[in-house]
């Protein structure tokens, strides 16, 4: 690794490629911070949106998960839980040609995620309806949510292969690694 390669990043490049500031401590005490994300990615304080985005994507880079799941925004000097609905970022956009081999999505926040070994796609299944939900991994236990336009591309995009089982599935490939996306025969018509 460079010199260059192992020099921290600055507040603001963490703010404009979606990095995280972790590696420290958490502070003990919590505080009430009033913040929440919507399943669209809209974040709010004290349930009004909060419409600067370079606010946004600042709380975004102090934006971490714990071990059970829950969110918290956390410095070195305070934290506070996040109220999440489903995901804190939403993919918006596919790329899939400027990277031949990877597939690229852009966040409601304008970072671009690599799919691959270190950032999977996965889809989780509504046991009650059925309707997918899928994602993909931005940093440190922290996903986006593919929006439902972009999650069409992606099964434009899949073709069949066995899993582990044998049974057919239907997926993508990013960065030499596939995804499964669904049961090859989900969208089967009866004979």
């Amino acid at each position: 690794m460079t010199a260059q390669e192992n020099k921290p990043r600055s507040l603001k490049q963490l703010m404009e490629e979606g990095g995280g500031l972790s590696g420290f401590a958490w502070p003990e005490h919590e505080q009430e911070f009033g913040i929440s994300i919507d399943r669209d990615g809209t974040w709010r304080h004290q349930g009004e949106p909060i419409r600067r985005e370079k606010l946004v994507k600042l709380f975004a880079t102090v934006l971490q998960r714990d071990d059970d799941g829950v969110y918290w925004l956390v410095t070195p000097g305070e934290r506070g839980r996040v109220t999440v609905e489903d995901a804190p970022f939403v993919a918006v956009e596919l790329d899939a040609e400027s990277k031949p081999g990877v597939l690229r999505f852009r966040t409601n926040l304008d970072y671009w995620v690599e799919a691959g070994p270190d950032r999977p796609i996965r889809v989780a299944v509504d046991p009650k309806t059925g309707e997918p939900s899928p994602y993909v991994l931005v940093r440190d236990r922290l996903e986006a949510l593919i929006a439902r336009s972009v999650f069409y591309e992606l099964v434009e995009r899949a073709e069949e292969r066995l899993d582990e089982t044998g049974r057919p599935v239907l997926g993508v490939e990013s960065a030499g690694t596939f995804f499964p996306l669904g049961a090859a025969d989900d969208g089967a018509q009866d004979g």
